[in-house]
């Protein structure tokens, strides 16, 4: 029976092996890894999913900002990686994971300005994520286009640079609430 656990419970060496697993050992290289360099996952709406005592998949998130080309800051969340163990793909352990993080980020306020790098088809359909408004963001390495996603109320549509916000904890409030001049 799959359970969910705060990622924060499972050993970061566990963690790591599963996402070597579900994405590589070269995974570091990605321009995902750049945009959220020098942050931690947001433990509120990082979680594993557990069946026995098997780590079988997790979500992270990150705190990230879009700085506008006018020079205002927009805090968001990015997800990902979502990562389930190879041989359990294709059961619906990633859709869950996504499904128990979306409830926890509209729980905690945290739901106004999510994005991702991801398959449009995928994350259109079942999460309401598109590319509507990430046309103008520019991103430390190469992305396709049409693979980052957003969704949320406080999605900016302006350009504007995407990158860590280390100067971000994990967030009390709405992140759209966040937003400086």
């Amino acid at each position: 029976m799959l359970r969910f656990v705060a990622l924060a419970e499972i050993a970061p060496d566990r963690v790591e092996q599963l996402l070597d697993r579900a994405f590589g050992s070269d995974r570091h290289g990605r321009t995902a890894y750049s945009i959220r360099a020098g942050t931690d996952p947001i433990p509120a709406l990082s979680f594993a999913a557990l069946d026995g005592e098997a780590l079988v998949g997790t979500i992270q998130c990150w705190p990230v900002a879009l700085i506008h080309d006018d020079g205002r800051r927009t805090a968001m969340v990015m997800v990902g990686p979502v990562a389930v163990d190879p041989p359990r793909q294709q059961h619906g352990i990633g859709h869950a994971l996504m499904g128990h993080m979306l409830d926890a980020a509209r729980d905690t306020g945290n739901d106004a300005a999510l994005m991702l790098i991801g398959d449009p088809e995928y994350y259109g359909r079942f999460f309401a994520f598109s590319a509507e408004r990430t046309g103008g963001w520019r991103l430390p390495g190469p992305v396709e286009r049409r693979r980052l996603l957003a969704r949320g109320a406080g999605v900016p549509a302006a350009p504007g640079r995407l990158g860590p916000d280390d100067g971000a904890a994990a967030p009390a409030q709405p992140l759209a609430s966040r937003t400086t001049p």
